[in-house]
């Protein structure tokens, strides 16, 4: 990861603030909820907290914002610990809301005190009721105006658990006739009866994420509340609250466009029912655009950042094309992966006049581009398997592999010609019988003749079968979270499995999560499920790569 990180306009708001002497230090926090997994929007999210407090020498907290007890659970939050650990990023320090829940309780009294604060008998019915239209006005509560002395009485009867859940909440008391619908006399206390995954059944009120938010905040010393661009219209809100409970330095909250991706789905309810109806095999199926199932598909932790950084901060909404992540994950494996033969739709071809029982070694390059991962020894023998598309026994215009008629270089070994062609009972191509040139080893041939078509290959001698999960999009449409039918929008296609895939033999040893190229077909990695006796791998990125990036201004 770059040690230098490039300015932006969070960057230069947090610039002015320390010239004023606002704040002595930076510090930020990332906030999920563990109601779910991590998606890829929040590999932008996570990438702007920590490297903008390592940038200015402060803290980035990990922050579990737990305030809603009938959605959370430890099972999300050890997976996105997990998730930030891979991303390469470290916290300060793990807080939890729940943490200050005494704190934000002794503020909710205050704003009683301060007669800024009331306790509302209407259902959550006539509060959206009573809230007005983004033209019209709201309308005061019946309740509104009850005294400081019955507020705090109802308050802490909620609080002794007298009454049900959903039968009273406390709202701010601001105004009605705002503009800001968020300013009009907002919850920001409910009765529910939970049992919560840290406080077990100690509160039976919770605060709501607007009120919790800032307060959570301000008391862990948060400089700088960085967050995504839906929050504007909440940021007079959270202002409010810190200055109406009488934080003395309070956090600052700056807002950033968030990461719309193309042919992806990130809203949790809507990727739990994907889990749920086993649509997909989980919430790290590879098809997911959970970081755990990015992670699993083979991406690169590097590549998530790179492209994190390549789209930038912005303040405005925009959608960016999916295939600029492929491309970040595809550029970061030709540097990285190791090369490997594989064939995945297998034909056997028997080299005639090559010698019985021989086997021959031959050296390949581990990765072209790393000189020092050196070489690797392959065998050779009279019976290999090459790919079906790479013989065409009537080939089209432009065909350069081969036919017939057309010889091809067998990479990094021999030039062979077809000699016979066998088929099965369907008619199929099931072998062919082929001679090779025995001067042309490595793939140049001594009286200068041109092969055009260099195909891969496998040694059938010394190679070992696996199933290959060739994964696509998982939906067809580039904006499939912006309709309700989004299940009707699945790609049918998004999954093939191949069976009976020929590899290097040398990839049995491979450990789940590793990624090689197989040459001339893509990126693979191993599968989390794979074993020594049911190798699986996982396409994770095609070789074809039309993408082209913007162009700086």
């Amino acid at each position: 990861m770059e040690e230098y990180i490039s300015s932006n306009f969070i960057h230069d708001a947090i610039d002015k603030d320390l010239s004023d002497g606002v704040y002595e230090k930076v510090q930020t926090r990332f906030p999920p909820e563990p109601n779910g997994y991590l998606h890829i929007g929040h590999v932008k999210a996570i990438n702007i907290d920590f490297s903008t407090a390592k940038k200015y020498g402060g803290t980035c907290n990990l922050r579990l914002d737990d305030t809603n007890p009938t959605k959370e659970d430890v099972e999300y939050v050890d997976a996105i610990m997990e998730d930030i650990k891979w991303l390469g990023f470290n916290w300060d320090n793990v807080y939890y809301a729940s943490d200050y829940f005494p704190i934000i309780y002794e503020c909710a009294i205050k704003l009683i005190k301060k007669g800024l604060a009331y306790v509302d008998d209407l259902t959550a019915d006539e509060i959206r009721k009573y809230r007005g239209t983004l033209t019209e006005p709201g309308k005061e509560s019946p309740y509104r105006n009850r005294s400081v002395e019955e507020n705090l009485d109802l308050f802490e009867r909620m609080t002794k658990g007298e009454f049900e859940t959903g039968e009273k909440v406390l709202r701010a008391k601001i105004d009605m006739a705002s503009g800001n619908m968020n300013m009009r006399d907002p919850v920001i206390y409910r009765v529910l009866h939970a049992t919560h995954h840290r406080t077990g059944d100690k509160w039976c009120v919770y605060p709501m994420y607007d009120f919790a938010h800032p307060i959570s905040d301000t008391a862990e010393g948060v400089t700088h509340s960085l967050c995504s661009l839906e929050f504007e219209d909440h940021r007079p809100l959270y202002d409010w609250f810190l200055k109406a409970c009488d934080f003395p330095t309070p956090s600052r909250q700056i807002e950033f466009a968030r990461l719309n991706l193309t042919n992806t789905l990130t809203s949790k309810r809507k990727c739990l029912k994907l889990v749920k109806e086993g649509i997909v095999d989980g919430w790290d199926d590879p098809r997911m655009s959970t970081i755990c199932g990015m992670r699993r598909k083979g991406y690169p932790s590097d590549a998530l950042i790179d492209f994190a950084e390549r789209i930038g901060v912005a303040k405005s909404f925009s959608v960016v094309d999916y295939q600029m992540l492929e491309h970040c994950v595809r550029e970061n494996l030709n540097l990285n992966a190791p090369r490997a033969m594989a064939v995945l739709h297998p034909l056997k071809v028997t080299i005639e006049n090559y010698p019985d029982g021989v086997s021959e070694k031959l050296s390949v390059e581990i990765n072209p581009n790393k000189e020092e991962a050196g070489t690797k020894e392959i065998t050779f023998s009279k019976n290999i398997f090459i790919e079906k598309d790479d013989f065409m026994e009537v080939p089209v215009k432009g065909y350069k592999r081969l036919t017939p008629d057309n010889e091809v270089r067998l990479k990094g070994a021999y030039f062979i010609r077809v000699k016979e062609i066998i088929k099965d009972k369907d008619g199929e191509v099931c072998e062919l019988i082929c001679t090779y040139d025995p001067e042309s080893k490595g793939g140049n041939s001594p009286d200068g003749r041109k092969v055009k078509g260099t195909i891969q290959w496998v040694d059938a001698e010394n190679c070992i079968e696996a199933a290959v999960n060739m994964y696509d999009k998982l939906f067809l449409t580039e904006n499939p979270g912006d309709v309700d039918e989004y299940l009707d929008n699945l790609n049918p296609k998004s999954l093939d499995v191949l069976y009976g895939c020929k590899i290097d033999a040398d990839l049995a040893t491979a450990n789940p999560g590793d990624s090689f190229q197989f040459m001339r077909n893509g990126y693979f990695t191993v599968d989390k499920y794979s074993t020594p006796d049911n190798i699986i791998f996982n396409l994770t990125a095609t070789l074809k790569d039309s993408f082209k990036l913007p162009e700086q201004k």
